[in-house]
């Protein structure tokens, strides 16, 4: 089991769910939350990372409230701070480059995140030197939102996974992420996953959960944490 901590983020603090591996040792990954919050589902994935070998850490980016509820989910992450959740994640990476358990080349940080965090997931690596590899599930929201600084993606690893329900990889805000990534010298992978919708990843939602889609994105998912961290 995991537990809470709380980590420097910017000249104040913030707080995380953190869960180690078996060994006591891994490479670290930030996990970052679906619309929802730092729900149990999230909690969960980050406990399954550190059962594959990671040092996790998913850090709650509305600093304590969570729901159940869309039309709530969609006021949280409307009302996101764009300044506090990078500082956030950048502070989550920083925690775990320095952490005694994390076991990693030169201080790399992977990052993975789901809906509105697939977006941030991706967007974190603009701002964060730590993070060197960068997951995205269905990433949910419009860059411009974010202003992302594409160009410190240079010598940095990207993924996509993409549902056919958000239009695949065709869609523009994926185009252009991996055409923005490559032009940076860096390397983005996208996948698809024909018949899945948006959070096929979410196995608390039985109404939208794909549960080979899910294995083949975690398998891919681990791969490119375990070859690039």
């Amino acid at each position: 089991m995991g537990e809470l901590v709380t980590f420097a983020s910017n000249g104040g603090t913030s707080q995380g769910y953190l869960a180690l591996p078996s060994d006591g040792a891994g490479p670290g990954v930030i996990v970052i939350q679906e619309w929802w919050g730092l729900v149990p589902h999230i909690k969960s994935v980050t406990e399954r990372f550190a059962a594959a070998g990671f040092v996790a850490l998913a850090p709650d980016l509305f600093h304590g409230v969570h729901t159940t509820e869309p039309d709530d989910a969609n006021r949280l992450m409307m009302g996101l701070a764009m300044p506090q959740a990078a500082k956030d994640i950048a502070g989550a990476a920083e925690f775990l480059g320095q952490h005694e358990a994390t076991q990693t080349s030169k201080g790399k940080i992977g990052v993975v995140g789901f809906c509105m965090g697939g977006s941030l997931a991706l967007w974190s690596a603009t701002f964060s030197p730590r993070i060197t590899t960068a997951v995205g599930f269905y990433p949910a929201i419009p860059w411009e939102k974010m202003d992302p600084s594409w160009g410190n993606y240079d010598s940095k690893i990207a993924m996509i996974h993409c549902s056919e329900e958000d239009g695949t990889s065709s869609a523009p805000g994926i185009q252009q992420a991996m055409n923005s990534i490559a032009d940076a010298g860096g390397k983005c992978v996208v996948h698809d996953y024909p018949g899945t919708s948006h959070a096929f990843f979410n196995d608390d939602r039985p109404e939208v959960y794909d549960e080979g889609a899910s294995r083949s994105s975690w398998a891919r998912t681990l791969e490119v944490f375990r070859t690039t961290l």
